[in-house]
């Protein structure tokens, strides 16, 4: 039986979880008082969190200030909507495969992908770029796109394969025996029971890549039509003056897009972190 925490064990425990909200939260809280600031009241001293002339024409002028504004948010979607569908198609064969097949090398290879996540992107930028321009996808979504998935698919599957090393591999025997082959198999019966991994492992490489591409867009890409959110921000920093109330309105526009995906699929990601974790 679980012993019921103590008095002194409860607020211990959420006067700690209280703080790493704080943490958490305050930068976006901050942000979102910034943006209401007016330009002159941004570094006002004595500082005051609320004043009487905030408003939300942050919210407006900014689209007037960077008219491509809503062409650079589409693009991070864009860039990072491809980025998850191209990692994945990778990801989930991998991922099977390191969890269902014994071939030499396996570990190895294994540890080889692993090892890709602590190198940083901007050790590579050099050989990459030279990459991308003897394809020529330089100034393309390509070239975003194609190192995003690279730099996604290890992680990705690390998580995957976790999943699928959950799945009984009476399902696949049984399936064999009524004659199904190994990729009907996948498609119609692991899939479907790996759902909940795959949703997590989705959402994780999709934020990942719309965190990312600020590095290989600057490098890669010198068309201002093909830039994401994170160098169209770049236009709000003026030679004589940073309009910083603008910058905040803008990056949190910029994340709807992950917060609306993450909102609209919460409950796949909570089963998908919580599956396995009775076993039967």
């Amino acid at each position: 039986m679980i012993n019921k925490y103590t008095l002194w064990e409860k607020v211990g425990l959420y006067a700690a979880i209280a703080v790493f909200l704080i943490f958490i939260l305050a930068p976006f809280a901050e942000a979102f008082m910034v943006s209401l600031r007016p330009i002159e009241s941004v570094f006002r001293v004595p500082y005051q969190f609320f004043s009487d002339d905030m408003t939300f024409a942050a919210y407006v002028d900014m689209w007037s200030e960077v008219p491509g504004l809503a062409r650079y948010i589409f693009n991070s979607f864009f860039i990072a909507f491809c980025v998850t569908v191209l990692a994945l198609i990778c990801i989930i064969p991998a991922a099977y495969s390191f969890s269902r097949f014994d071939y030499r090398g396996r570990n190895s290879l294994l540890t080889a992908f692993l090892a890709i996540n602590m190198v940083g992107a901007a050790v590579l930028i050099i050989p990459l770029y030279k990459l991308m321009f003897s394809l020529g996808l330089l100034n393309s979504y390509w070239s975003m796109i194609l190192p995003g998935a690279a730099f996604t698919v290890p992680t990705g599957i690390f998580l995957m394969r976790s999943y699928f090393l959950r799945i009984p591999r009476e399902l696949e025997e049984a399936a064999y025996v009524d004659g199904a082959g190994r990729v009907y198999t996948l498609w119609r019966v692991i899939l479907p029971v790996a759902l909940p991994g795959i949703v997590v492992v989705t959402i994780t490489t999709f934020i990942t890549a719309y965190a990312q591409q600020f590095l290989f867009a600057l490098t890669f890409n010198g068309k201002d039509e093909f830039h994401p959110l994170t160098v169209g921000l770049y236009q709000f920093f003026g030679r004589e003056r940073i309009l910083w109330n603008q910058v905040m309105a803008a990056s949190l526009v910029g994340t709807l897009p992950v917060l609306i995906v993450y909102v609209f699929l919460q409950k796949y990601i909570v089963a998908g972190l919580t599956a396995g974790a009775v076993k039967e």
